[in-house]
This record gives C-alpha cells, structure tokens and sequence, in this order.
C-alpha cells in the first residue's frame, strides 16, 4: 500500500487596494520632508506606478476579499492510466494493474551546489582559500614554511610527473647497393594423369626400398648385437631351459594336492545331489604389479591347452592408465610366463588359431596392437596409428579371420566409436577397411547423429559360415551382419534394455546363439525367430557368458555378485544346475572361460586375480545323441510348448 500524502494550503486571495498604497506614499513624502530629504524620486516612482483596474475584474467586498478558500491537493495524478492490464506468469492469465505510478516530474536540473556545512564543501572553501592567499605578496616565514612543505615527498605512488624534452634527430642516410640478378630459365610441360599415376607409383617404390634398405641394415646390427650377446651369455642361455624345468617341478611339488586334484578327483556327492553340481577351487593366478587392475579378457591357446592369456586394465573411464598382458600356464602358477606392458589399459584379445604365437590386442585407446611371443622384444610387431585407421574410442573386441586370398593374416574389431574394421598384416604395417558403421538409435536428434556413435561392446563370427556375425550394442541392441555385405546389417534384435556385455554363437548348432547383459538377463536365441527362445534372469548384473566345448546345451555365466552359473538344458530347462559364489565379498567377476580340453573354467575379477575352477562330474555330462540333434529337439519342443501355452518364461 501506498501512503498518499494530502497537503492543504490556504489561500487568501485579495485585490490591491490603490488608495492604501497612495497614502503610504504621501505618508512616506511627508516623513522625508520632515527629514529634509528630496521627494522627487518618490513621486517620479508613483507617477509610473499607477495602477490600472482590468474591466473584467471583480468588484469584491472587504468581506468577500477576507474570506478564506481551502484547496486539496492529491498525490494522484490525473492524467494517470486507469486500465492497464499485464499478463501474469503464475496464474497465466491478463490481470488489471491496481497501482500505478502517480508521480509526474515537470521540471528536473542536476545541480553542483555543496552545503558548505558538509566536508566537501569545507574542502573546497580550504582550497579556495589557499589560492586567494597565494595572490598576494607572501611573507619570508610562510616561503619557507611552503618551502619545507614541497620538499616532503609525496606518499601517493599513482603521482603523476610530465616531462618533456627535445633531442637532436639524426640526418636520413641513403644506401643502396646494385647486384646481379639471379639466374632464370623458362620450363614448361604437359602434365596428364598418367604422368602424375607414373610418378606417384615411383615414388612409392622408392619409398618402399629406402624402407627395406633401412630395416634391413637395422636387422643386421640386431643380429650382430644378438650373436654378441648369445657368445657372452652361451653358459647362461644354456641353462635357461633347465632352469624353467626345474622351477615348474618345485611349484608342482608345492601345489601338489592341487594338482592331484585337478587330475583325478571326483567329486562322489553328486550322486546324492540329483542333477545339482558344484565347482572345485583350484589355482589362483595373481601378479603382484597387477593389483589395481582388473582382468578384462581371457583367451585359452588353442595349440597348447595348458597355456592362456590375461588381459588387464580398468572398464572405469577415471581410473586409466597403464595396462599388461599376462601368459599363465597350469604348470606354473605362480609367475607369469610372458609379460607385456602397455601404454593403455587392455579391454580384449585373441589368439590366433594356428598361430598360436600371434596375438591381437585391442587398447582402452582405440590401439590395436598384435605381439608375437617368438619375438624376444616387449613391443608389438604391429601397431596402429592415426594415420591408418586408428579407432578413436576403446576397442571392445577383436576376432581373428582366416587368411585372404593374398595369403595375409587379419583379423576384425569392433570399437566404442560404431565401427567395425578389418585390419591386415601387410609387412611391416596394418592396413585397415572399414566394413561396417552401427546404425545410430531413432532417439537421437538428426543433428546429433553424426557426433553421438552407437557403442559397439561385443563380436563374434559364426562357427561354419565365418561371413556372418554378430555384434552387440550399449542399448541392449544385437545385429546381424555379413562382411560382404556393407551397406546395411541384415537382422536386428531387440535383445536387452541395457548395455549387451557378450553375444557368441553355439558352437554346434547353427542358429542358436545366446547373449547376456547389464538387465540381469541371459537369453539364448534362434537367429530366425526375433523373440529369445529361452530367457533366465540372475538377479544381478551379468557381466560374461561362454558355451561349453563338449556339449551344445551347457553353457556358464558370471556376475558382478561374484557368483558362477553353470545351466545345461538338457537337463533343467528352467534354472541353474550350480549357481556358487567362488570369490570374496565386493569382488567383481568379468570373465569366463572354458578349457577346449581339460573339465575347468577359468574366472577373471576386479582385483587383477584369475580363479580355476574343475567342474563336477553333473556338470560335464556329455549327450548320448548328436550335440546339434540335442539342442534341436530341445528347441523344438520348447517351440511346441510354446503354441500349446503361449508361454514360456524361464526362471
């Protein structure tokens, strides 16, 4: 509420009276006749001052002329809007505006008038004084005293002096010089794409050359250095071998009771269990520089059963850094029997599959790298770089493909950056071809999905037909794609509602592959059907899943509760035969393996540490049929329950 401040005045309104104001004056010329005085101004002053009464003017009484009239005045102004109306945000309609601003200004001057009473105004009044007084002609005392005062120095480090003073500039010298012009020649030339082809493909090849000439002179020196080193080192190196043989038959000796166990136990309760199994500890692979790093791919060697490969690094973005790949064998757990150091955190690998001794890594930097264990060097044979194709996310997987018709090994990955990329060892190189690009989700703007890629997390190529495969995305997304078919994948499954960690195709059957991810599901599916045929949910994040060697209906799965589960279908088709916690409290499981020979299976965790486990023996039931015939007739009569019931849902 505004206070509106009423002020009354009263006016008295009276006309001029001309017979007081002339006896005043003859009053006042009396009175200086009296005094002596001269009157002439006087009546000179009257004569011009006569006053005229207007026609129109009002004759009023003495009474009328006392009178007193009052007059209100309002802080209102008239003139003010009555009628505006604003819109209002919280009620969200047009309302009237009650108060309106009554104040009109008719007349505003900035003045520079200072109260003299204020400091300022003393200030300036001092001042001023002190300039009048420097007008007049001042007195020895007060020279010296201003004398004293000018050489004080003054305290104010923003003082500003201006100085000025002239120099002498110099005389402008010309110098100039005359030389001989340089020489020139006129060339001209016809230049057509051929000579251009014809050039470039020359200087390739000498490019090529000058390469193989360096490389060579490089290996030579290596080998000298080599040949010196195994002439100094002949005692040593001999004894190597032994050494290692020696050291494989003392940890024998100190994890015997494992080893016998791993040999020839079986476990008699499962008799008395039913068709439940259990898994059996056995070693525990752990190296000691690899604590805080977490195991995030492992890969049996297919030529040396005993032999596989660890891959360590970090899936949490804040927590890169180094990496390594580890070689453990069954003979020695208790070091490592190949160490490699890497720039970037491991995220996954493969072993060649007649190679034993190629292996392709892919990096949390985009990298892929592969290292041959002949090569007596902790550096990759090949690396990519930038300059040739180098992914630009972490590599999430990474498969070997047979030979091309060049007779040239590759393989094939799959990044966090959408693309899908074959790799070629070509001499000292790795060319790459991007096969495939992942197709961006609807919900991402049309602006947005060249810049926003569709994570890819998981491959793998079809056992028979190996131009097929699978790919799985971070939106729970699975394609189907050929390699010789790039424009396009061929079939999408709306697999998971979260992040895909690992799809694989049976290794019998094949149409049946099976997936797991983030949604505490795994689900196995039939690529002609688009809907999974089974679905078993764990309760928890299911973070790796891996078919069994010896038989199309076993297969295991890990999870981030630390738990292993091991399901076979032909046996119970709804819930798990063993479901065992095999590490210890607020430790995650990443990985899973099994053996192709021996009936174990191998674990990766958060802490850098790789469990084996043997498999009891209702674990490893091998079919009496066929393994494809099998798994067929099991899903063949699922497929029957299925139209009789209308529904299936796993457990």
């Amino acid at each position: 509420m505004t206070a509106i401040t009423l002020y009354i005045f009263s006016l008295k309104m009276q006309a001029p009276n001309v017979n007081s104001h002339q006896k005043a004056a003859v009053a006042k010329g009396v009175k200086d006749e009296e005094e002596g005085l001269d009157t002439a101004e006087g009546e000179e002053w009257m004569q011009g001052k006569t006053l005229v009464k207007p026609p129109d003017q009002l004759d009023l009484t003495e009474a009328e002329l006392n009178e007193e009239i009052t007059r209100v005045l309002k802080a209102s102004n008239p003139n003010a809007p009555q009628n505006v109306v604003r819109y209002s945000f919280k009620e969200g309609c047009y309302k009237p505006i009650v108060f309106v601003d009554q104040m009109a200004i008719h007349f505003e001057l900035e003045g520079n008038l200072v109260h003299k009473e204020s400091d300022e105004g003393r200030r300036l009044m001092a001042k001023q004084a002190e300039v009048d007084d420097g007008g007049g002609v001042e007195r020895p005392d007060n020279v010296a005293i201003k004398a004293a005062k000018r050489e004080q120095k003054l305290t104010n480090q923003f003082n500003f002096n201006e100085r000025a003073s002239q120099t002498l500039n110099n005389t402008p010298r010309d110098i100039s010089c005359q030389t001989e012009p340089p020489p020139r020649a006129n060339f001209s030339a016809t230049a057509n794409q051929w000579e251009i082809y014809d050039f470039y493909v020359e200087e390739l090849q000498r490019r090529e050359k000058s390469k193989e000439k360096h490389e060579g002179q490089f290996l030579n020196k290596e080998e000298d250095k080599s040949k010196k080193k195994m002439i100094q080192n002949d005692d040593i190196s001999q004894l190597a071998k032994a050494v290692k043989i020696i050291e494989r038959m003392v940890n024998q000796n100190i994890f015997d009771d494992v080893a016998q166990d791993f040999m020839y136990f079986e476990d008699a309760s499962d008799e008395f269990r039913g068709e439940k199994g259990t898994l059996l500890p056995l070693w525990t692979f752990q190296y000691d520089k690899a604590k805080s790093l977490s195991v995030t791919a492992l890969c049996w060697n297919h030529k040396y059963n005993d032999l596989f490969a660890v891959g360590l690094g970090s899936h949490e973005f804040t927590q890169q850094g180094g990496g390594m790949l580890l070689f453990y064998t069954l003979k020695n757990p208790s070091y490592p029997e190949f160490i490699f150091n890497t720039a970037s955190g491991v995220m996954c690998l493969d072993i060649h599959e007649h190679l034993s001794y190629l292996v392709a890594v892919g990096l949390y930097d985009g990298c892929v790298a592969v290292y041959n264990l002949k090569k007596k060097t902790d550096q990759p044979i090949y690396n990519s770089r930038a300059s040739s194709g180098k992914h630009t996310s972490a590599v999430m997987q990474v498969k070997w493909q047979k030979d091309d018709l060049d007779s040239n090994h590759n393989f094939i990955s799959v990044s966090a950056d959408g693309r899908l990329v074959s790799w070629t060892l070509v001499k000292h190189e790795l060319v790459f071809t991007e096969i495939i690009k992942l197709p961006v989700i609807d919900t991402i703007p049309d602006d947005l999905k060249d810049v926003i890629p569709t994570v890819g997390t998981s491959l793998d190529f079809h056992k028979q037909k190996d131009y097929s495969f699978l790919v799985g995305t971070e939106h729970g997304k699975i394609h189907k794609g050929s390699k010789y078919y790039s424009s396009k994948f061929l079939e999408k499954y709306d697999a998971h509602f979260m992040n895909v960690t690992r799809v694989k195709w049976n290794p019998f059957h094949p149409d049946v592959f099976i997936s797991c991810g983030w949604d505490w599901m795994v689900k196995i599916w039939d690529q002609t059907m688009k809907s999974p045929v089974f679905t078993f949910e764990l309760k928890t994040s299911v973070t790796d899943v891996a078919w069994a060697p010896y038989s199309s209906t076993v297969f295991a799965a890990v999870t981030t509760d630390g738990k292993v589960h091991v399901f076979d279908l032909n046996i119970n088709k709804y819930e798990a035969l063993c479901q065992q916690k095999v590490v210890s409290k607020k430790t995650k499981l990443f990985n899973i393996e099994f053996n192709p020979v021996h009936p174990i299976i191998i674990v990766g965790d958060d802490r850098g540490h790789v469990t084996s486990l043997k498999l009891s023996p209702n674990l490893r039931k091998k079919p009496k049929v066929g393994d494809a015939l099998i798994l067929c007739i099991v899903i063949e009569h699922l497929n029957i329950l299925t139209l009789d019931e209308n529904v299936l849902e796993p457990h």
